[in-house]
Protein backbone atom coordinates (compact mmCIF):
# COMPACT_ATOMS: atom_id res chain seq x y z
CA UNK A 1 0.00 0.00 0.00
CA UNK A 2 3.23 2.08 0.86
CA UNK A 3 3.97 2.22 -2.94
CA UNK A 4 0.57 3.41 -4.42
CA UNK A 5 1.42 6.77 -4.69
CA UNK A 6 4.79 6.06 -6.81
CA UNK A 7 3.67 3.33 -9.07
CA UNK A 8 0.19 4.09 -9.48
CA UNK A 9 -2.97 1.95 -10.19
CA UNK A 10 -1.76 -0.56 -12.85
CA UNK A 11 -5.00 -1.73 -13.64
CA UNK A 12 -8.50 -0.69 -13.52
CA UNK A 13 -11.15 -0.13 -10.18
CA UNK A 14 -13.47 -3.22 -9.57
CA UNK A 15 -16.81 -2.67 -10.74
CA UNK A 16 -18.04 -1.30 -7.35
CA UNK A 17 -15.07 1.53 -7.51
CA UNK A 18 -16.42 2.85 -10.72
CA UNK A 19 -18.50 5.55 -8.66
CA UNK A 20 -15.01 7.73 -9.31
CA UNK A 21 -15.62 9.92 -11.90
CA UNK A 22 -12.00 10.74 -12.26
CA UNK A 23 -8.33 9.79 -11.50
CA UNK A 24 -7.97 12.68 -9.62
CA UNK A 25 -10.43 11.41 -7.26
CA UNK A 26 -8.89 7.99 -7.27
CA UNK A 27 -5.42 9.23 -6.18
CA UNK A 28 -6.63 11.11 -3.53
CA UNK A 29 -8.26 8.57 -1.95
CA UNK A 30 -5.56 6.52 -2.25
CA UNK A 31 -3.23 8.91 -0.70
CA UNK A 32 -6.07 8.73 2.18
CA UNK A 33 -4.46 5.18 2.67
CA UNK A 34 -1.03 6.35 2.92
CA UNK A 35 -2.36 8.46 5.94
CA UNK A 36 -4.38 5.51 7.26
CA UNK A 37 -1.49 2.96 7.15
CA UNK A 38 1.05 5.67 8.86
CA UNK A 39 -0.39 7.90 11.28
CA UNK A 40 -3.20 6.28 13.38
CA UNK A 41 -3.07 5.89 16.81
CA UNK A 42 -2.76 3.35 20.29
CA UNK A 43 -4.64 -0.09 20.80
CA UNK A 44 -6.48 0.80 24.37
CA UNK A 45 -3.88 0.61 26.88
CA UNK A 46 -3.87 -0.37 30.54
CA UNK A 47 -5.63 2.48 32.42
CA UNK A 48 -2.84 4.93 33.67
CA UNK A 49 -2.10 4.17 37.53
CA UNK A 50 0.10 2.33 40.33
CA UNK A 51 -0.68 -0.49 38.25
CA UNK A 52 0.39 0.00 34.49
CA UNK A 53 4.13 -0.88 35.49
CA UNK A 54 2.84 -4.74 36.87
CA UNK A 55 0.47 -4.92 33.79
CA UNK A 56 3.30 -4.28 31.01
CA UNK A 57 5.80 -6.61 32.89
CA UNK A 58 2.50 -9.43 33.36
CA UNK A 59 2.63 -8.81 29.98
CA UNK A 60 5.91 -9.55 29.06
CA UNK A 61 5.67 -13.17 30.88
CA UNK A 62 2.76 -13.79 29.30
CA UNK A 63 4.31 -13.67 25.98
CA UNK A 64 7.24 -15.01 26.85
CA UNK A 65 6.65 -18.00 24.20
CA UNK A 66 6.49 -15.95 21.32
CA UNK A 67 8.77 -13.51 22.20
CA UNK A 68 11.63 -16.67 22.64
CA UNK A 69 10.60 -17.89 19.37
CA UNK A 70 9.02 -16.25 16.15
CA UNK A 71 9.71 -15.78 12.22
CA UNK A 72 11.38 -12.23 13.60
CA UNK A 73 14.57 -13.98 15.04
CA UNK A 74 14.33 -11.26 18.09
CA UNK A 75 12.24 -10.82 21.22
CA UNK A 76 9.47 -8.82 19.05
CA UNK A 77 5.94 -9.73 18.75
CA UNK A 78 3.13 -8.01 16.67
CA UNK A 79 -0.56 -8.10 16.44
CA UNK A 80 -3.20 -6.17 14.36
CA UNK A 81 -7.10 -6.57 14.14
CA UNK A 82 -9.75 -5.02 12.09
CA UNK A 83 -13.16 -5.09 13.24
CA UNK A 84 -15.87 -2.47 13.02
CA UNK A 85 -14.36 0.46 11.29
CA UNK A 86 -11.34 0.31 13.40
CA UNK A 87 -8.18 -0.58 12.30
CA UNK A 88 -5.18 -1.42 14.94
CA UNK A 89 -1.49 -2.60 15.05
CA UNK A 90 0.61 -2.74 18.03
CA UNK A 91 4.25 -4.28 18.59
CA UNK A 92 5.50 -5.19 21.99
CA UNK A 93 9.76 -5.98 22.33
CA UNK A 94 12.49 -5.89 24.65
CA UNK A 95 15.62 -4.46 24.22
CA UNK A 96 18.64 -4.43 25.51
CA UNK A 97 18.73 -0.95 26.42
CA UNK A 98 18.37 0.04 29.93
CA UNK A 99 15.07 1.75 31.30
CA UNK A 100 17.03 4.81 31.98
CA UNK A 101 18.11 5.32 28.29
CA UNK A 102 14.98 4.48 26.93
CA UNK A 103 13.43 7.05 28.88
CA UNK A 104 15.54 9.50 27.93
CA UNK A 105 14.92 8.83 24.47
CA UNK A 106 11.54 8.67 24.33
CA UNK A 107 9.67 9.84 26.90
CA UNK A 108 8.72 13.48 25.94
CA UNK A 109 8.06 15.51 22.85
CA UNK A 110 11.62 16.31 21.86
CA UNK A 111 12.67 13.28 20.06
CA UNK A 112 9.70 12.10 18.27
CA UNK A 113 9.84 14.14 15.12
CA UNK A 114 13.31 12.59 14.58
CA UNK A 115 11.96 9.42 15.21
CA UNK A 116 9.27 9.28 13.14
CA UNK A 117 10.86 11.34 9.77
CA UNK A 118 12.96 7.88 9.60
CA UNK A 119 9.64 6.33 8.22
CA UNK A 120 9.78 6.43 4.37
CA UNK A 121 6.10 8.04 3.88
CA UNK A 122 7.06 10.74 6.68
CA UNK A 123 8.06 13.87 4.94
CA UNK A 124 8.05 16.39 7.65
CA UNK A 125 6.97 16.48 11.44
CA UNK A 126 7.22 19.71 13.57
CA UNK A 127 6.82 20.11 17.45
CA UNK A 128 5.34 23.33 18.66
CA UNK A 129 4.56 24.57 21.94
CA UNK A 130 1.18 26.02 22.59
CA UNK A 131 -1.17 27.35 25.43
CA UNK A 132 -2.81 24.02 24.40
CA UNK A 133 -0.55 21.52 24.84
CA UNK A 134 2.11 20.26 22.62
CA UNK A 135 1.35 20.16 18.90
CA UNK A 136 3.19 17.82 16.61
CA UNK A 137 2.54 18.78 12.61
CA UNK A 138 2.97 15.72 10.57
CA UNK A 139 2.65 15.54 6.85
CA UNK A 140 2.41 12.22 5.19
CA UNK A 141 3.36 11.41 1.44
CA UNK A 142 5.16 9.12 -1.10
CA UNK A 143 8.00 7.47 -0.91
CA UNK A 144 9.82 10.06 -3.55
CA UNK A 145 10.87 13.25 -3.10
CA UNK A 146 7.42 15.44 -2.29
CA UNK A 147 6.58 19.07 -1.82
CA UNK A 148 4.60 19.73 1.34
CA UNK A 149 1.95 21.08 -0.52
CA UNK A 150 1.20 17.65 -2.32
CA UNK A 151 0.92 15.61 0.81
CA UNK A 152 -1.42 15.27 3.87
CA UNK A 153 -1.12 17.13 7.31
CA UNK A 154 -2.01 15.14 10.32
CA UNK A 155 -2.05 17.38 14.01
CA UNK A 156 -1.31 15.58 16.75
CA UNK A 157 -1.91 16.76 20.06
CA UNK A 158 1.05 15.22 22.57
CA UNK A 159 0.00 14.03 25.95
CA UNK A 160 2.29 12.28 28.92
CA UNK A 161 -0.28 9.81 30.53
CA UNK A 162 2.29 8.33 33.10
CA UNK A 163 5.70 8.40 34.44
CA UNK A 164 7.61 7.17 37.05
CA UNK A 165 11.12 5.35 37.61
CA UNK A 166 10.11 2.44 36.04
CA UNK A 167 7.70 2.92 33.83
CA UNK A 168 6.00 5.59 31.19
CA UNK A 169 3.11 5.88 28.56
CA UNK A 170 2.90 9.35 26.25
CA UNK A 171 0.35 9.55 23.28
CA UNK A 172 0.13 11.40 20.34
CA UNK A 173 -3.75 12.12 19.03
CA UNK A 174 -5.76 13.37 16.57
CA UNK A 175 -9.78 13.82 16.78
CA UNK A 176 -9.84 13.93 12.55
CA UNK A 177 -7.88 13.03 9.49
CA UNK A 178 -9.04 13.44 5.62
CA UNK A 179 -11.91 11.42 4.25
CA UNK A 180 -13.84 10.51 6.66
CA UNK A 181 -11.09 9.22 9.45
CA UNK A 182 -10.97 9.98 13.11
CA UNK A 183 -10.16 8.94 16.23
CA UNK A 184 -5.90 8.81 15.61
CA UNK A 185 -3.94 8.13 18.16
CA UNK A 186 -0.30 6.89 19.00
CA UNK A 187 0.94 5.08 22.04
CA UNK A 188 3.88 3.84 23.05
CA UNK A 189 4.60 2.56 26.82
CA UNK A 190 7.82 1.17 28.39
CA UNK A 191 8.63 -0.84 31.28
CA UNK A 192 12.26 -1.82 33.40
CA UNK A 193 12.32 -5.12 33.26
CA UNK A 194 16.50 -5.16 35.06
CA UNK A 195 19.18 -3.04 35.15
CA UNK A 196 20.09 -3.60 31.22
CA UNK A 197 16.90 -4.25 29.31
CA UNK A 198 13.93 -2.80 28.45
CA UNK A 199 10.11 -3.95 27.45
CA UNK A 200 8.61 -1.59 24.95
CA UNK A 201 4.92 -1.39 23.52
CA UNK A 202 4.00 0.83 20.50
CA UNK A 203 0.54 0.92 19.48
CA UNK A 204 -1.92 2.34 16.90
CA UNK A 205 -5.28 2.71 15.56
CA UNK A 206 -8.18 4.74 14.16
CA UNK A 207 -11.73 4.83 13.25
CA UNK A 208 -12.80 4.93 9.36
CA UNK A 209 -15.98 5.76 7.22
CA UNK A 210 -17.10 4.36 4.17
CA UNK A 211 -14.32 7.55 2.08
CA UNK A 212 -11.70 5.04 4.02
CA UNK A 213 -13.10 1.84 3.53
CA UNK A 214 -13.46 2.47 -0.24
CA UNK A 215 -10.02 3.75 -0.62
CA UNK A 216 -8.60 0.61 0.82
CA UNK A 217 -10.50 -2.05 -1.14
CA UNK A 218 -9.39 0.49 -4.43
CA UNK A 219 -5.82 -0.26 -3.06
CA UNK A 220 -5.87 -3.90 -2.09
CA UNK A 221 -7.96 -4.30 -5.41
CA UNK A 222 -5.13 -2.77 -7.53
CA UNK A 223 -1.44 -2.10 -6.53
CA UNK A 224 -1.87 -3.86 -3.19
CA UNK A 225 -2.93 -6.97 -4.30
CA UNK A 226 0.14 -8.48 -3.73
CA UNK A 227 1.27 -7.06 -0.62
CA UNK A 228 1.62 -9.18 2.94
CA UNK A 229 2.27 -8.33 6.11
CA UNK A 230 4.24 -10.63 8.89
CA UNK A 231 1.61 -13.11 10.60
CA UNK A 232 1.89 -16.47 9.33
CA UNK A 233 -0.91 -17.88 8.26
CA UNK A 234 -0.55 -20.90 6.80
CA UNK A 235 2.10 -23.41 5.57
CA UNK A 236 2.43 -23.79 1.63
CA UNK A 237 3.90 -27.13 -0.13
CA UNK A 238 7.49 -27.38 0.99
CA UNK A 239 7.46 -25.42 3.76
CA UNK A 240 6.83 -21.49 2.74
CA UNK A 241 4.91 -19.26 5.10
CA UNK A 242 1.85 -17.81 3.66
CA UNK A 243 1.54 -14.68 5.17
CA UNK A 244 -1.44 -12.66 6.29
CA UNK A 245 -2.75 -10.09 3.31
CA UNK A 246 -5.24 -6.59 3.11
CA UNK A 247 -5.45 -4.36 5.56
CA UNK A 248 -4.03 -6.41 8.34
CA UNK A 249 -0.95 -6.51 6.11
CA UNK A 250 -0.63 -2.85 5.70
CA UNK A 251 -0.94 -2.24 9.27
CA UNK A 252 1.49 -5.25 9.87
CA UNK A 253 4.46 -3.50 7.38
CA UNK A 254 3.71 -0.19 8.99
CA UNK A 255 4.04 -0.88 12.41
CA UNK A 256 7.67 -2.64 11.83
CA UNK A 257 8.65 0.44 10.24
CA UNK A 258 7.79 2.49 13.21
CA UNK A 259 9.71 -0.71 15.59
CA UNK A 260 12.03 -0.15 13.05
CA UNK A 261 12.46 3.52 13.36
CA UNK A 262 12.37 3.31 17.19
CA UNK A 263 15.05 0.93 17.30
CA UNK A 264 17.34 2.92 14.72
CA UNK A 265 17.25 5.87 16.97
CA UNK A 266 18.11 4.21 20.29
CA UNK A 267 21.10 3.04 18.45
CA UNK A 268 22.18 5.97 17.42
CA UNK A 269 21.82 8.08 21.00
CA UNK A 270 25.20 6.69 21.75
CA UNK A 271 27.03 8.11 19.01
CA UNK A 272 28.58 11.62 18.59
CA UNK A 273 25.70 14.25 17.54
CA UNK A 274 27.19 15.05 14.31
CA UNK A 275 27.10 11.31 13.01
CA UNK A 276 23.50 10.60 14.88
CA UNK A 277 21.21 11.24 11.66
CA UNK A 278 23.31 9.33 9.15
CA UNK A 279 23.55 6.16 11.92
CA UNK A 280 19.30 6.60 12.70
CA UNK A 281 18.89 6.55 8.90
CA UNK A 282 21.91 3.75 7.74
CA UNK A 283 20.39 1.45 10.87
CA UNK A 284 16.38 1.89 9.55
CA UNK A 285 17.23 1.14 5.99
CA UNK A 286 18.86 -2.15 6.95
CA UNK A 287 16.26 -2.65 9.13
CA UNK A 288 13.85 -2.97 6.03
CA UNK A 289 16.11 -5.27 4.47
CA UNK A 290 15.88 -7.98 6.87
CA UNK A 291 12.31 -7.98 5.74
CA UNK A 292 12.41 -7.80 2.22
CA UNK A 293 9.51 -9.58 1.37
CA UNK A 294 7.19 -7.07 3.25
CA UNK A 295 9.59 -3.98 3.29
CA UNK A 296 11.72 -3.69 0.23
CA UNK A 297 10.60 -0.50 -1.59
CA UNK A 298 13.09 2.20 -2.20
CA UNK A 299 17.05 1.39 -3.33
CA UNK A 300 19.01 2.69 -0.19
CA UNK A 301 20.82 5.52 -2.19
CA UNK A 302 17.29 6.77 -3.21
CA UNK A 303 16.00 6.55 1.03
CA UNK A 304 19.56 8.11 1.99
CA UNK A 305 19.67 11.45 -0.24
CA UNK A 306 15.84 11.70 0.46
CA UNK A 307 15.58 11.66 4.17
CA UNK A 308 18.85 14.18 4.56
CA UNK A 309 17.10 16.82 2.55
CA UNK A 310 13.80 15.86 4.40
CA UNK A 311 15.67 16.38 7.80
CA UNK A 312 16.79 19.93 6.81
CA UNK A 313 13.88 20.45 5.73
CA UNK A 314 12.53 19.51 9.06
CA UNK A 315 14.43 22.06 10.85
CA UNK A 316 12.21 24.83 9.98
CA UNK A 317 8.73 26.23 11.04
CA UNK A 318 7.22 25.99 7.59
CA UNK A 319 9.44 23.74 5.87
CA UNK A 320 9.67 26.11 2.90
CA UNK A 321 13.67 25.81 2.84
CA UNK A 322 15.24 23.54 1.42
CA UNK A 323 12.28 21.95 -0.34
CA UNK A 324 13.14 18.32 -2.55
CA UNK A 325 11.91 18.51 -6.16
CA UNK A 326 9.04 15.59 -7.26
Amino acid sequence: MLALLEKGLSSPPPAPLLIYRDMSKLRQSCLLVVVLGLHAGAVSAAEPGANSAVSLRERHAALSTQLNSNQFNEPLYLDSSEASGVLRGEIYARVDYPFEAVSAALNGPAHWCDVLILHVNTKYCRLSNTPNGDLMAVNIGSKKPQKLEDTYRLEFTYRMVETTEAYFQVELSAAKGPLATSDYHIMMEAVALDGRQTFLHFSYSYAYGFAGRLAMKTYLATTGRGKVGFTIVNEQAGGEPEYIHGVRGLVERNTMRYYLAIEAYLGAVAAPPAEQLEDRLETWFAGTERYPRQLAEVDRAAYLEMKRSEYQRQQTPTGATSEPQS
